[in-house]
């Protein structure tokens, strides 16, 4: 694939191109700068991957369930700004810059430990919460997660991988590549913080046993391990600004932007509820049914039929108040989208977390031991099935819970009666059955009679 940056004009859609570029498995990334002048990020598609059939259709789907999520109050995603094709190419454009990456910090030297441990409890949230909105991201690891100038992780390419393959991963997918971020953050502090880096590679084998939830958990609740005892953005947020390509000598500077005409460009974005196809701005929309013309529309148009000598100056003309409409018409896409999210369907039921306590005094001669299962959701209503399983006998406790809209703590109590001379350890197993995927946590307590 050429280099974009050496494209004419080194721009898109109002966004300017830098010479800092780098492949990945779904095409070419490059920095660049938005049309208010902020860093963000272009990603040339690969023209072999999103030819295929059905694949930029489902670019657009991926991409508009993140700016819902967005709306809903997700953080954590690099936020995408448009979709646009031009001729044969499709670009994505992000509002947010997308580097450096942990890969590129790790490629430097060891991750601030106190930063590392931030990376992970901020990306092990926002996987939290994809899968608690019934979506995952697909492809977790070092250059996926951004880290920005503040210091803070955001998650890039949610779902990319995914769409390009048509499939969906499930969410052990993310807790593997979650599990294996941790361990190359361990792996790089090793030398210089061993404690912190032994934590860490706890937090990767509770990922993987028993969930990101108690991963994260982990972290927060053994801080001491980590230098000063506590999780901090500070010195990631300096070796971020370190190693971003803007601060970089001048062969990552910004490429000159020379005046051209960049054709037509299509934005694939459309607001939900409208009729399925792009929303197309500029000259040579064929043969779909008439629509009523948007503010951008309508400016894309003004202008056509004049002299040849003014076109020139025309055509500048027409890019900057592209630059505004395009701004506009986010606007308004945005305000949509948030009105059909919030008087739309709500989200479905799904389980964030669960957890299980159990007494930790020993109980004695014919107790009544009170065990409780805690369940965490996203906010919707909904119905949970669940059970409960004693180590000390076969019996199964099933039951159902009614669940409220905006609430998201619930309470699932068992009461274990024990009878009997005996000195015995007994286990209560919480196994939430739907809506899946099943859930498992427990708790133990002792008895002596």
């Amino acid at each position: 694939m050429d280099n974009p940056a050496n494209a004419p004009g080194n721009g898109i859609a109002g966004f300017r191109l830098t010479q800092h570029t780098w492949m990945t498995e779904l095409g070419n990334w490059i920095d660049a700068i938005s049309p208010d002048g902020r860093r963000a990020g272009a990603l040339l598609f690969d023209p072999k991957i999103i030819m295929l059939p059905g694949v930029r259709d489902r670019v657009v789907q991926s991409v508009m369930t993140d700016r819902r999520l967005v709306l809903a109050g997700l953080t954590g995603l690099i936020p995408v700004a448009d979709v646009v094709a031009t001729g044969d190419q499709v670009w994505l454009l992000t509002a947010q810059a997308v580097s450096p990456t942990v890969a590129d910090l790790l490629a430097a030297g060891p991750v601030p430990a106190d930063g590392a441990a931030a990376v992970l409890v901020e990306t092990a949230q926002t996987l939290l919460a994809l899968h608690a909105s019934g979506v995952t991201h697909g492809s977790v690891h070092p250059r996926t997660v951004v880290i920005t100038a503040e210091g803070a992780a955001l998650l890039s390419e949610r779902g990319l991988s995914d769409t390009v393959r048509g499939q969906v991963s499930p969410p052990e997918r993310d807790t593997t590549g979650w599990a294996s971020l941790a361990r190359a953050l361990a792996g790089s502090c090793e030398q210089s913080t061993p404690q912190a880096a032994g934590l860490f590679t706890r937090a990767a084998a509770s990922a993987t046993a028993l969930g990101l939830s108690t991963a994260r958990d982990t972290l927060l609740n053994e801080r001491t391990a980590l230098p000063g005892g506590t999780i901090s953005r500070d010195a990631l947020a300096r070796a971020a600004r370190d190693r971003s390509a803007f601060a970089q000598p001048p062969a990552y500077a910004q490429a000159p932007v020379v005046p051209h005409d960049e054709g037509d460009i299509v934005t694939l974005l459309h607001v939900p509820g409208r009729t399925p196809g792009p929303v197309q701005f500029g000259p040579g929309v064929g043969t779909e049914p008439r629509r009523p013309q948007t503010t951008a529309q309508r400016i894309w148009r003004d202008g056509r039929g004049e002299p040849a000598a003014r076109a020139g100056k025309a055509s500048r003309a027409r890019r900057r108040r592209t630059i505004l409409s395009t701004a506009v018409f986010a606007a308004v896409m945005a305000g949509a989208i948030l009105a059909w999210y919030k008087l739309g369907e709500r989200p479905d039921l799904a389980v964030v977390s669960i957890g299980v306590t159990a007494p930790k005094k020993t109980q004695g001669c014919d107790s009544s031991v009170l065990i409780t299962g805690r369940v965490v959701t996203n906010g919707a209503s909904g119905e949970i099935a669940y059970e409960w399983r004693k180590s000390l006998d076969d019996e199964v406790v099933k039951g159902t819970l009614r669940t409220e809209a905006d609430r998201t703590s619930y309470t699932l109590p068992l009461r274990w009666n024990l009878q009997g001379k005996s000195t015995v350890k007994a286990t209560a197993t919480l196994r939430v059955l739907t809506p899946g995927p099943v859930r498992t946590d427990k708790a133990s307590f002792t008895y002596r009679c």
